[in-house]
């Protein structure tokens, strides 16, 4: 499937703009306009096909019948989202990476009441940082995942850093069979261990698509990995590229487009310089163990625009405070397996019904309307060291919602000196991050393969005035 010719950053911003996204819902857009930026309906859809040649059934998508849209606007600036639940069932919207009002976190019974069917919720987004972020559901969050429910979300440069196209590019895997349709989303065994792979890779919904671009033109590739487990390393081949960010946080010296090894949560931006002759290709690969897989091809068409990457104003850095690693309390976590513990609590937002994971021994009872104890609780304004220890053999990305955190040092390798919100703790590691509890709340804490969220690998950290 091709993309457009062309498809520039004013289109993508006109295309998936508040304007454009309010008529997706309706009567209920018409009567709510004047109050909310736009409407984003939560819903089943049908007829699309994942696998081409296939209608896969049963899918779930924001906004209309296709692929969730790409959300933007601009650094500092708020985005009044009234979210509409047309599923069938319970569900909330959660803004990975943005370090927001808690009262907006998106977490059932920890920031809010889940959002049933036919109610909406009024969202007010508002990030202090530019970058690349994506949305999902946080109530049956596997099931609901799995069918479709990720998009991606963009914040953009308070002034354009000079490139010509934006593509946003959600990255994610499917689990079905042959005929396009669904399969069973986990196996306990594999959720036990690393977690259940899909089995149809997709970028924006679509196997390894095709889009075009002037030749010579400059591209910022936004990857945001919204898979539910899998973790790869990936690579652009062609053209000339810089990764410039990682997790929506500028990088100190651009690295090279190979080698960039991204979790569930973990975004990369990317610039590209398209090759300067009508009909290069330029390919996002992902590593298997037979090879690399091409996921995505971008094709240069025309005469060459003869840009340059060195045209391209630096990523101004975001506004995250500094902790003060002199004075900093150190608290641990410790990211293992379950104790015995007594079934699972049944919840409208759901748990697999099983628990084979926990953080400090605890195992997560929460998604319920009950009380649940933070895992720690922190002083407003404090810095503090994060010490994160992995007993597991198995890799976890670590989420932080409403925070970020800086990776400082591993027993295991060289830590860049990178801000992230997602950083992925491999096997038997022991990793220290630090941060400036700056945003009071109750923020929720766990690993970013699904299967181990919800089977108990999930709490939160209170920051308390």
């Amino acid at each position: 499937m091709s993309g457009r010719l062309g498809i520039s950053r004013r289109e993508l911003l006109v295309g998936s703009s508040c304007v454009g996204l309010a008529a997706l819902g309706g009567g209920f857009a018409a009567t709510r306009a004047a109050a909310a930026d736009m409407v984003l309906p939560i819903r089943k859809v049908s007829g699309l096909e994942i696998v081409p040649g296939t209608q896969t059934l049963d899918m779930m998508s924001f906004g209309d019948n296709g692929a969730p849209p790409v959300l933007r606007f601009k650094q500092g600036e708020e985005l009044v989202v009234d979210v509409e639940n047309q599923l069938g069932e319970a569900s909330v919207v959660h803004w990975h990476g943005l370090r927001i009002d808690n009262r907006y976190d998106g977490v059932p019974y920890l920031t809010q009441e889940p959002v049933e069917d036919g109610q909406s919720f009024r969202y007010r987004v508002k990030s202090p940082d530019a970058g690349t972020y994506w949305y999902h559901p946080h109530c049956n969050t596997l099931e609901q995942m799995a069918r479709g429910l990720t998009g991606v979300l963009i914040v953009e440069e308070q002034e354009d850093v000079g490139f010509d196209h934006d593509l946003p590019l959600n990255i994610r895997d499917f689990r079905m069979d042959g005929k396009g349709q669904f399969i069973d989303f986990y196996k306990p065994r594999l959720a036990a261990r690393g977690g259940t792979l899909g089995t149809v890779s997709t970028i924006n919904w679509q196997v390894a698509p095709v889009y075009e671009f002037p030749a010579g033109s400059l591209v910022r590739l936004r990857m945001a990995v919204t898979d539910l487990t899998r973790v790869g390393t990936y690579a652009v081949n062609g053209g000339v590229a810089r990764v410039i960010a990682l997790d929506s946080n500028p990088l100190p010296v651009p690295q090279p487009p190979e080698d960039i090894l991204l979790a569930p949560g973990q975004r990369a931006d990317v610039a590209l310089q398209m090759p300067d002759q009508d009909g290069e290709l330029v390919t996002l690969t992902r590593r298997t163990p037979s090879g690399q897989k091409v996921l995505m091809t971008l094709r240069a068409v025309g005469q060459s625009a003869g840009r340059k990457l060195v045209e391209l104003k630096p990523l101004p850095l975001n506004p995250h405070p500094v902790p003060d690693l002199e004075n900093a309390e150190v608290v641990e976590f410790l990211f293992g397996w379950t104790p015995e513990s007594g079934p699972p609590i049944v919840s409208i937002c759901g748990t697999l019904g099983y628990t084979f994971w926990s953080i400090n021994r605890v195992a997560w009872e929460g998604d319920t309307p009950g009380p649940v104890e933070p895992l720690a609780v922190l002083r407003q304004g404090k810095s503090y060291i994060l010490r994160f220890k992995n007993e597991t053999p198995n890799d976890h990305p670590i989420h932080l919602h409403g925070m970020s955190f800086r990776l400082l040092r591993s027993n295991k390798r060289k830590l860049p000196p990178l801000i992230t919100d997602t950083a992925l703790l491999r096997k038997g590691e022991t990793m220290e991050v630090a941060l400036v509890a700056d945003n009071p709340g109750n923020w929720a804490f766990h690993c970013h393969v699904i299967e181990h969220q919800k089977t108990g690998l999930t709490g939160y950290i209170r920051v308390e005035a």
